[in-house]
């Protein structure tokens, strides 16, 4: 038996970098669903697992997973009740997005960032392809109102350009030391961004499809990458491009805790049990009335709590 870390899922076997520092290619024997949630990968990168040889020399078997620390999870599909498991034992999260070609949605940002609360994962966004705003006044002003506002809420936000490597320093900095999963929309330049930040990744880039301004998917399977040149072991697990971000059956009631300003602000509703909808005395809604709290950020929580079907917010993110 030996133990180690899980660092690639390629669909039939799952990638395990050993204590001793080989890689195995391995399979899984037993049973590892999460109970309660039923999920398409039982095993997931960053699991810490003990691995077992067999007799014959063939693929080794993942015999057991040690407690998750966290994990984060996004659902599989419109019409699936299953999640996928995008990563486990996070230090934080890295959303990567981009305000033009394409357009990441405040709606696709909200959701992630409030998936990310629910997991207690600490989050960090990250607007690529500063670049194109040169020059372009309006656009930079709106950057800056997107940075201000996630910034307000008390996410870090940081700006750069993958592709001139303006403010990858920044970046590298907030990496340091942590095990960071990568996420973002299709086309945001996430493959680009772990490239520069790992020479040699070589990680296949995609153009943008003309028709729809989106990204074409590049990425298959989770994997997690190892950041060259840090003092401290830095790890990155770069994910498949998302077009949606679908949340896991939230209760109504617990919608507001993975909102942090509309948490703090309902502890001064009238009713405990506050939906932050229609109620006398809400607290939360007259923040919103005075600009305390973003109008975007209350119709992504919205969104959330009155939308199970997801159709509406995952067609055309």
């Amino acid at each position: 038996m030996m133990k180690g870390i899980v660092i690639k899922n390629t669909g039939s076997s799952y990638l395990v970098r050993t204590e001793a520092g080989t890689v195995a290619d391995c399979k899984i024997k037993g049973n590892f669903r999460l109970k309660g949630i039923r999920t398409t990968n039982p095993v997931a990168v960053g699991d810490s697992v003990v691995i077992t040889e067999t007799a014959g020399g063939n693929h080794p078997y993942i015999t057991s997973i040690d407690q998750r620390k966290n994990y984060i999870i996004r659902r599989s599909s419109n019409l699936s009740k299953e999640a996928h498991i995008l990563a486990a034992n996070l230090d934080q999260v890295c959303l990567v997005v981009t305000l033009f070609h394409p357009v990441t949605s405040t709606t696709f940002i909200d959701r992630f960032l409030a998936t990310a609360e629910a997991y207690r994962v600490p989050a960090v966004i990250v607007i690529n392809k500063t670049d194109l705003l040169e020059g372009d006044e309006e656009a930079v002003e709106y950057m800056q109102a997107v940075k201000h506002l996630y910034t307000t809420v008390g996410y870090p936000v940081l700006t750069l350009s993958a592709k001139t490597g303006d403010g990858l320093d920044g970046l590298l900095d907030v990496l340091k030391g942590k095990v960071t999963l990568f996420s973002g929309n299709s086309g945001v330049g996430k493959s680009t961004l772990i490239n520069d930040l790992i020479p040699g990744a070589e990680l296949a880039t995609g153009a943008i499809s003309d028709v729809h301004d989106t990204g074409m998917h590049t990425t298959t399977f989770s994997e997690m990458l190892q950041v060259p040149g840090c003092d401290e072991p830095t790890y990155i697990i770069d994910t498949p491009g998302v077009k949606g971000f679908g949340t896991l059956d939230f209760e109504r009631h617990e919608v507001g805790h993975f909102f942090p300003e509309i948490f703090k602000a309902g502890e001064e509703c009238r009713y405990s049990d506050c939906t932050h909808t229609h109620e006398p005395g809400c607290a939360v809604k007259k923040a919103v009335e005075d600009h305390l709290i973003s109008e975007s950020r209350y119709t992504s929580y919205l969104s959330i709590l009155e939308d199970s079907a997801e159709d509406k917010y995952r067609k055309g993110y």
